[in-house]
């Protein structure tokens, strides 16, 4: 489906469309990302065979956990997919130790999702708590850098919370929430996510150094991984449910509260997706998530579309609430909007060994 002007393309299968960096399409009208989806299909099947997978993973996670307190270790932040695979893991009759890293943005409704789901599972919760100083100068760094990957800081942060918490825990499997069916594929220049990419932004517009922000580089991940031996891995790929299927399951069996939006569970993510990505950028991650839905048999492509005929919206109070706490004037906000928009490649990153 193109326009006029046959610039604008709308995938034929799902609602990916031209908005969205480095897509592609065949001869069908079919995208790029459609095609990695049923690759991906195929690796994490939803019969038998995936069944039978799943169940190996988790009898290697108890042996391997069987001389220790916990056998896995999962981050929580409150939100759909995290909430779900603690609920997942102890029903399967794993230990898992909850963690959740606290950069100083939860919403009250995180808050209280986290504290439902970890009394109502009988888990330990293990909190790490960011200097908010230095993790708020990383986060203004990276609105300066007018990248779209604003949120890498703490989604890196997460991982190297978790990496450190397993190693001292001498845990040796963290369980993830990522599952392509419900949150899709990200483009990259969208969200990069790399340790050295932290480092660069924050050394060209940061005032404080990186002391105590639990980064996560190369070096870290061929340590974690090779010397420690911890993997990563998700159980959600496997199971056939929908964002609302789990949301109903976590409602009746924990207690947990509806946020209102995509990864709203967190004020700045919130705010970051409303006044950033949208605002700035005109990024509608909806689109990556909805194609998602479509391609899964979840979400009919014309309801879809219909969705997005709505763009995000923001909250003012949230927008003055967040300039406040970060630390800018609304003139220096209208500044950082008006900036070159940039992405990961403007910047030095580990990408380039990452491809090779």
């Amino acid at each position: 489906m193109m326009d006029s002007d046959a610039k604008y393309q709308v995938c034929s299968r799902c609602v990916s469309d031209t908005t969205i960096p480095d897509i592609e399409f065949d001869e069908n009208g079919t995208c790029n990302f459609c095609h990695i989806h049923d690759k991906l299909d195929a690796q994490f099947p939803l019969d038998e065979r995936g069944k039978q997978k799943l169940d190996q993973i988790v009898d290697k996670i108890r042996k391997d956990g069987q001389n220790q307190k916990y056998d896995c270790i999962i981050g929580v932040s409150g939100g759909t997919d995290s909430t779900f695979s603690l609920y997942v893991a102890k029903k399967m009759g794993l230990r898992p130790l909850a963690v959740h890293f606290d950069n100083g943005w939860n919403s009250e409704s995180s808050e209280s999702n986290i504290s439902n789901a970890v009394r109502k599972l009988g888990i330990e919760l293990k909190r790490v708590n960011a200097n908010f100083e230095e993790f708020s100068d990383i986060q203004r760094s990276f609105l300066k850098a007018s990248v779209p990957d604003a949120e890498i800081p703490t989604d890196l942060a997460i991982g190297g919370a978790l990496h450190r918490t397993a190693m001292e825990n001498g845990i040796r499997w963290i369980i993830s929430g990522r599952n392509f069916r419900t949150e899709g594929i990200q483009p990259l220049k969208w969200s990069y996510m790399d340790g050295k990419y932290v480092q660069s932004v924050q050394e060209q517009y940061g005032h404080l150094p990186l002391m105590t922000y639990p980064n996560l580089t190369i070096p870290d991940m061929i340590y974690f991984s090779l010397i420690n031996g911890i993997r990563s891995v998700s159980f959600l790929p496997y199971m056939s449910y929908s964002k609302e299927e789990m949301k109903e399951i976590l409602k009746r069996e924990v207690d947990w509260i509806d946020y209102g939006g995509h990864h709203f569970e967190s004020l700045y993510t919130r705010f970051v997706i409303t006044d950033i990505l949208w605002a700035k950028f005109g990024i509608d991650k909806r689109k990556v998530q909805l194609s998602a839905a479509v391609r899964s048999g979840k979400l009919t492509r014309d309801t879809a579309l219909e969705i997005l005929k709505t763009p995000p919206s923001g909250d003012p109070e949230i927008t003055r609430m967040v300039l406040e706490k970060i630390g800018f004037t609304e003139e220096e906000f209208e500044e950082i909007l008006s900036l070159p928009q940039k992405t990961f490649l403007d910047y030095p990153t580990s990408y380039p060994l990452i491809r090779a």
